[in-house]
């Protein structure tokens, strides 16, 4: 199953205690909230998103995936391709969240942590396992952006294409939920690292980022903060 055949902008749905909320490079207590996941969800497919970016803000932190119910409610309600990270640690999760309609797991400690179970997980759910890498200052960093790796985010990324990632999701924790624009450059080393599509995330506030995103490279953009704040429409943003 070939994602993203042309150029998407993704809508983040990131939830905690059961609303949507954006957080200021992922620092919790910076958060805004913006209602209740399904209706966000509804709103972005009603604008024509083929897409949906959901994240477990809860389970990313606490390693459990607190939001589960709206996680369902949100399946339920839409039929879009859905992608959902956040707290997913074990091949149960993830094959739990597959068989119930997600499309999409996006890993980021877990495959840190334990590379293989990308392989595990792929090879009964082929292409479903998108691997999450977070750089801050050039390096991955993992548990909620809070410790260094020392992996160079192409080298890794690499790697993970061979152990059977079906994309992935990058995003640079320098200008995360910051509306400060983006950084193409690490962008682009990634996309010439891989086959497979590299999804962009982090600090897109203008058109423009997302039109630079595009052109370094990326499949996909997700987009939060500034899609909340009402910075550009998503119909602009699909055609830039």
């Amino acid at each position: 199953m070939s994602h993203f055949p042309e150029f998407e902008v993704v809508p983040a749905v990131d939830m905690q205690d059961g609303e949507v909320v954006q957080l200021v490079q992922g620092e919790r207590g910076t958060e805004k909230t913006y209602g209740d996941p399904v209706a966000a969800a509804e709103r972005w497919v009603d604008r024509a998103a083929g897409t949906l970016h959901l994240v477990d803000l809860d389970g990313a932190f606490d390693g459990e995936r607190a939001n589960a119910d709206a996680v369902e409610r949100i399946l339920d309600a839409v039929d879009v391709d859905v992608q959902l990270g956040g707290g997913i640690r074990t091949v149960a999760d993830a094959t739990d969240l597959l068989n119930r309609g997600v499309d999409r797991v996006i890993l980021g400690t877990a495959a840190v942590e334990n590379p293989e179970i990308v392989t595990e997980i792929s090879e009964d759910y082929p292409g479903a396992v998108t691997v999450s890498l977070d750089a801050k200052d050039g390096e991955v960093v993992v548990s909620g952006w809070t410790e260094g790796t020392g992996l160079d985010p192409a080298a890794a990324a690499a790697r993970y294409e061979e152990l059977g990632a079906g994309a992935i999701l990058f995003t640079d924790v320098d200008v995360e939920g910051q509306l400060t624009g983006v950084q193409t450059d690490r962008v682009r080393e990634v996309v010439e690292a891989v086959e497979i599509p590299v999804v962009a995330s982090g600090g897109v506030a203008t058109l423009d980022d997302v039109r630079a995103l595009r052109d370094a490279g990326a499949a996909a953009v997700v987009v939060g903060t500034a899609l909340y704040e009402g910075e550009f429409t998503l119909e602009a943003a699909k055609s830039v």
